[in-house]
């Protein structure tokens, strides 16, 4: 079985994981692979100590051959990603990974040399104000206002361990509801950026309360088929985040 042939669409996904998990192109097939599945454990779409899909699912998802799925996940292994469990409630599971430790400057500088931080959060701006202008301006049927309606309600009251991962959730399906498989894959891989940096920042009460107020008004804005209003929400929104870590690492 090829890399381009293997398995049929639909796999059964979590739908977390469709904006980042897609066909690869023929000929980097175990490249991509990576990339996506490094993305998904990255973001926090399957959360630590959480199991990957089934082999079977995310091959079929790829369009990739279980023996080129196997190659990818024995990497993440190796870099202490992920870990296979064998038995009946066995498969691939995410490690938690390392917080930096207090003082751990070491770590900090090295995840903000790695990233270019004001063409990230501006090409961030651009794909969210985008896709959020464009959720409003072409409406959403009733199961995509349930999905976005979900993640929004999934934030509220979150612990504040889960919060940054059921926020990355609630920005990853406004992009994939935007109706554009590229905007949502570009937005997947800046976003990832983005919480490499967050990580390296404390989580701030006061800071949570006016973000989740600023979900709240542009899912409304969305669901109203505000469109102008939507891109200044979610506008406003990013330049918060942009001056909390330009105020923290810059």
């Amino acid at each position: 079985m090829s890399d381009s042939q293997s398995g049929a669409p639909g796999a059964r996904i979590d739908d977390r994981l469709t904006p980042v998990l897609r066909p690869v192109r023929a000929g980097n097939g175990f490249e991509e692979a990576l990339e996506q599945i490094l993305q998904v454990v990255r973001l926090g779409l399957v959360p630590d100590g959480g199991r990957l899909p089934a082999e079977r699912e995310l091959a079929d998802r790829l369009r990739i051959s279980r023996v080129t799925l196997r190659e990818v996940l024995k990497v993440l292994q190796d870099q202490g990603l992920v870990e296979s469990r064998r038995g009946r409630y066995g498969g691939t599971f995410v490690r938690a990974r390392p917080e930096p430790a207090m003082g751990g400057e070491d770590e900090l500088r090295r995840r903000v040399e790695a990233v270019d931080l004001e063409d990230t959060l501006r090409f961030r701006e651009v794909l969210e104000v985008g896709a959020a202008g464009l959720c409003a301006a072409h409406g959403l049927d009733d199961a995509q206002v349930t999905r976005l309606r979900a993640a929004l309600d999934a934030t509220r009251d979150a612990p504040l361990a889960d919060y940054r991962r059921l926020d990355t959730m609630l920005h990853l399906t406004l992009a994939e509801l935007a109706g554009s498989p590229t905007l949502a894959a570009q937005y997947a891989a800046v976003r990832a950026s983005v919480n490499d940096l967050l990580d390296c920042i404390p989580l701030l009460v006061r800071n949570l309360e006016h973000s989740q107020a600023q979900h709240t008004a542009l899912v409304e804005a969305v669901l109203d088929g505000d469109a102008e209003g939507a891109r200044e929400v979610m506008r406003e929104h990013c330049e918060g985040t942009a001056a909390l870590l330009r105020g923290f690492l810059v």
